[in-house]
């Protein structure tokens, strides 16, 4: 039989050799830069995803609002220590670890995080929206138009500023990663916390939007809901209560919401855009 030819398609991008054999490099992030916001704890979600971009080859920024730590039942950080944790686990020896504080209630805050980062590493590649507001919250017989802003601010409206900065400073080149975070909101009810559970609410249900105006840029969006993990809050009844609804037995981990972020912003995952993504171990609400 005559050997026939593979028909020649000419540009690689769009067309790709399908033989070329798959391989995963080991510093995927390698030469990339990411901003963490929401990282201002070495017993949190944004220390683990800052940890993971970090041994995958990026250089770090770290956000952090400490009042608001040490202000709720777990206090606040030493926030050299949470740096020289993501710095102890950078894959990459050209790539460095620096961090800002900032409250995200403030207007401002978003672009002026954004601008800094730029400032510090010269470009900027990947944002993971991390932070969220804790308690001000209520039922809604309890809630007032305070804490409906307050949740609204931290938890909606500053990431979509945030993602509006990115956008504007994102130079083009491949990588461009916005990941968003929300809850469990969508699979069931979330009592006394009505202004969180909205604003978060609002967050996932944006992300297709998003990724449509961002698409054009070769930036990819996408949302996560990491379920219930244990950052510090969940003790006593609570913890008792919800072990149960997981199918796999036990609470999530940091690092279980960091690896399926850390992986969305490799270019593994260059072809997801616009998605609600659930990592929680099978969490059911009854």
């Amino acid at each position: 039989m005559a050997h026939q030819s593979r028909p020649q398609h000419g540009d690689p991008e769009r067309f790709p050799d399908p033989d070329s054999p798959p391989a995963r490099d080991p510093l995927p992030l390698r030469g990339r830069v990411a901003l963490v916001t929401g990282a201002s704890r070495r017993g949190g979600i944004g220390y683990a995803v800052a940890r993971r971009l970090a041994a995958y080859g990026a250089s770090v920024m770290l956000h952090h609002y400490r009042p608001h730590d040490e202000d709720r039942p777990w206090g606040g950080d030493d926030i050299e220590a949470v740096a020289e944790g993501v710095r102890a686990v950078l894959g990459d020896p050209d790539a460095h670890v620096a961090h800002i504080g900032a409250d995200m209630a403030e207007p401002d805050a978003p672009a002026r995080v954004v601008e800094a980062t730029v400032a510090e590493f010269g470009h900027l590649d990947v944002l993971v929206a991390n932070h969220a507001r804790s308690g001000g919250d209520g039922s809604l017989a309890e809630i007032t138009a305070e804490m409906l802003d307050g949740h609204w601010a931290v938890d909606a409206r500053s990431p979509l500023l945030l993602a509006q900065a990115f956008a504007a400073r994102h130079d083009g080149r491949p990588g461009g990663r916005v990941l968003f975070m929300t809850s469990g909101q969508g699979h069931g009810p979330m009592p006394g916390e009505v202004a969180y559970a909205s604003a978060k609410g609002a967050l996932a249900q944006i992300t297709p939007t998003i990724a449509a105006e961002l698409g054009p840029q070769g930036i990819t969006v996408n949302t996560v809901n990491p379920g219930p993990v244990q950052t510090g809050y969940i003790e006593g009844d609570l913890l008792e209560k919800v072990v149960p609804m997981f199918a796999l037995g036990r609470l999530g981990r940091p690092d279980d919401p960091a690896r399926l972020l850390s992986w969305l912003a490799t270019d593994e995952a260059s072809w997801i855009t616009g998605q609600v993504i659930s990592t929680e171990g099978g969490f059911r609400f009854t």
